[in-house]
C-alpha cells in the first residue's frame, strides 16, 4: 500500500503518527506533503473571518486562541510528538511543501507520486481536485464521534452536552467537511483530570495513541474495512464556542469530572 500524507503542520497528528506509519510493514510512505497555509486575503477572506467572529463573540474568539494550546503545547506532556519534517530527512522519507493544501503544485505532487491512498492529518478543506487523485481517495482522522461531531474540537463538546465518552473516526473524504463514509469509529471514556485544560490535552493524547493503530488496522486490512465504509446520516456541526457555551463548557466539566473521577 502506497500512501501519501498530506498535512498542514509538522508537529500535531502528523509528528505523533508518523513514526507508527513509517514502521508498518505492509505500507510505504511514498511523500509527505505539509502545506503552509497560504491563503489569499481578499475580501471574502476579511468577510468570512468577521461573520465568524459575530456569530461567536469577540470573547469566543479570544477563548478559540486560549484553547489552541490545549490542543497543541499541552499533548506534548501526555505522548510523544516528532518534527515531521525531521523525521523525514533521518529516514530518507521523501518531504514537500506546497503553498496552499489545494494548490496546483499539491495536485501535481499527488499525481507523481502515484500513490494509492492520501492520509489527511490535521486538515481543512479539501477540494476533489486533490482527494481524487490516489487510487482508493483520502482519509481523514476525525478525533471526535461522528456524524455526532462533524467539524467539532474534540471532548470540549462532549462535556457541553454532558457526555462522558470522546472518540476518533477514519473516514473518506468527500466535497464537505467530516461527512464522508465512516470506515472505522472507536470510542473511548472521557478521563477527567483536575482542570478542563488538562482533561482536554490528556484525552486528546489518548485519542492520537488509539487513532494511529486503528489507522494501522484499517491500512493492514484495507480489503475488508475500505469496501465496508457506511454512510454518516445526518449530523451536527460545531465551531468554536461563544463565551456563554463556554461557561457552560466549564459548569458541566466540573459537574462531570465530580461524579466520574475515579476514587
Amino acid at each position: 500500500m502506497k500512501v501519501i500524507i498530506l498535512t498542514t503542520s509538522v508537529y500535531g497528528t502528523t509528528g505523533h503518527h508518523l513514526p507508527v506509519l513509517h514502521n508498518c510493514k505492509s505500507m510505504k510512505i511514498a511523500m509527505v506533503v505539509v502545506s503552509e497555509g497560504k491563503i489569499n486575503k481578499d475580501k471574502n477572506y476579511y468577510l468570512r473571518r468577521i461573520k465568524k467572529i459575530l456569530k461567536i463573540g469577540f470573547l469566543g474568539a479570544m477563548n478559540g486562541v486560549k484553547m489552541r494550546k490545549w490542543y497543541n503545547e499541552d499533548v506534548n506532556k501526555y505522548c510523544k510528538i516528532e518534527n515531521a519534517e525531521e523525521y523525514c530527512r533521518r529516514h530518507n522519507i521523501p518531504f514537500r511543501r506546497v503553498p496552499s493544501t489545494n494548490s496546483e503544485e499539491t495536485v501535481k505532487i499527488f499525481k507523481e507520486t502515484g500513490a494509492d491512498i492520501g492520509l489527511s492529518l490535521g486538515n481543512g478543506y479539501i477540494s476533489k481536485k486533490v482527494f481524487n487523485v490516489p487510487r482508493y481517495g483520502m482519509l481523514n482522522i476525525h478525533h471526535e464521534i461522528l456524524p455526532k461531531y462533524q467539524n467539532a474540537q474534540s471532548i470540549i463538546w462532549e462535556i457541553y452536552n454532558g457526555a462522558v465518552e470522546t472518540g476518533y473516526t477514519i473516514h473518506k473524504i468527500d466535497r464537505h467537511i467530516d461527512t464522508g463514509e465512516i470506515v472505522l469509529l472507536e470510542k473511548l471514556p472521557i478521563i477527567f483530570r483536575d482542570t478542563l485544560a488538562d482533561t482536554v490535552a490528556y484525552n486528546y493524547a489518548r485519542l492520537f495513541d488509539a487513532s494511529v493503530q486503528g489507522l494501522v488496522r484499517v491500512l493492514e486490512n484495507f480489503n475488508q474495512y475500505f469496501p465496508n465504509a457506511t454512510p454518516q446520516g445526518r449530523g451536527a456541526s460545531y465551531t468554536t464556542p461563544t463565551y456563554m457555551q463556554f461557561l457552560m463548557i466549564e459548569k458541566q466539566f466540573q459537574k462531570l469530572k465530580q461524579q466520574h473521577t475515579r476514587k
